[in-house]
């Protein structure tokens, strides 16, 4: 009976789709699968009967992904199922960005008790006058499942939408209105577009990707929206730039000592996922990846190993080894097995960089003795027996 524990408050609508075999535990070092959302697992000791850990979300900093993949452990995460909220904030910080909005909102409440509020009103709203979306330009950096439906929206408020992705994914390029310019040098987003929004992951490469010598080739009173991860951006160089004018408005959805409370940079406590569809989403995919693995071996939005599906396991054996992606491991894998008198029926073999994973369906059982005959080859970092 397969076990399973929550890191964290996961969403009950995602729970109720473990099949009833699943069993809940509080004891972590029970679970096969873990659930997480934020907790940090890097300090985490990590019990042998842990096989996979599903992030209902998309970001993964916090898993020791390279640890887990060395102890042939699955991180699974939930591409797209949170994009819609993040989308709906991107718009709700250009709005803000755009309308004065929170300082006539800030200044209706200092003034709630003036009797003639009504009037005052009408002489005081002209300093909270601001500008439309429609007409400008807006450059998308990242066109993934966020990315895409930004680009789109855009389109809709008649915006003229420049994107920026070298890495385009096919279903990103379908999905991708046809009246958005696809750019392929990031300097014709900074010289061009009025409002910049970034969705790219971070990685050493990301980094500080808007920097000061990017700002210094954006136009005067751009407004920079950075609702994917703070550190994507270098913040110093950006309140440098709102001190001098350069940057009229820094929109981001992470709180810091940096830009919190400072001078046109609007922060919100990282709300993008907060939502009751995003979370509901999240654990929904997160269970669903979870079982599929536990139950058939089939990996689907791992984050560490590759991709790798072979349906329902009906045969009757199912094995799953994790290894190094090098030469002549399937045909050790097959002489292994051959020797045990096991024929494969069906297999499939993918790799992810250095890391490769092999499922097999077998005609015969196997026995503790195969399985360790496997688990002896060099650069086999796991063997898996699922039926």
């Amino acid at each position: 009976m397969p076990k399973y524990a929550c890191m964290n408050n996961i969403a009950e609508v995602g729970l109720k789709r473990f099949h009833p075999s699943f069993t809940k535990t509080d004891k972590v070092e029970e679970a096969e699968g873990l659930l997480v959302r934020s907790a940090k697992l890097h300090d985490m000791e990590f019990s042998d009967n842990l096989l996979a850990i599903a992030r209902a979300g998309a970001g993964v900093n916090n898993i020791p992904l390279e640890r887990c993949a060395e102890k042939g452990i699955v991180v699974f995460n939930t591409p797209g199922a949170n994009a819609n909220g993040v989308k709906e904030l991107v718009f709700a910080g250009m709005l803000l960005a755009s309308r004065d909005i929170v300082e006539g909102i800030d200044w209706v409440r200092e003034n709630k008790d003036d009797a003639n509020i009504a009037a005052d009103t009408e002489k005081q709203k002209k300093q909270f006058a601001g500008t439309e979306l429609q007409g400008k330009k807006l450059g998308i950096i990242g066109l993934g499942y966020i990315g895409v439906r930004v680009a789109n929206s855009a389109v809709y408020m008649d915006m003229d939408v420049y994107g920026y992705d070298p890495y385009v994914s096919v279903d990103s390029a379908w999905h991708l209105s046809r009246k958005i310019t696809h750019v392929t040098n990031l300097e014709d987003i900074f010289r061009e577009c009025d409002y910049i929004t970034i969705h790219v992951p971070l990685m050493d490469s990301t980094r500080h990707m808007i920097n000061a010598e990017a700002i210094d080739k954006m136009k005067d009173g751009v407004v920079i929206v950075n609702m994917a991860r703070d550190a994507l951006v270098d913040e110093e160089a950006v309140i440098k730039a709102i001190d001098s004018g350069k940057v009229r408005r820094y929109v981001s959805d992470f709180p810091n000592p940096t830009v919190s409370g400072h001078k046109n940079c609007i922060t919100t406590p990282h709300l993008g996922a907060s939502t009751e569809e995003s979370e509901d989403n999240c654990a929904k995919m997160a269970v669903d990846e979870l079982q599929d693995y536990l139950e058939n071996g089939n990996i689907r939005n791992s984050v560490n190993f590759p991709n790798c599906d072979m349906g329902p396991a009906a045969r009757t054996a199912r094995i799953g080894i994790f290894h190094r992606n090098v030469r002549n491991m399937i045909g050790q894998f097959t002489g292994a097995l051959g020797e045990s008198g096991v024929n494969i029926a069906e297999m499939a073999n993918k790799s992810k960089g250095d890391l490769a994973y092999t499922l097999m369906d077998l005609d015969s059982e196997v026995d503790d003795t195969v399985l360790a005959k496997l688990s002896a080859i060099d650069g086999v970092l796991r063997v898996r027996k699922i039926k």
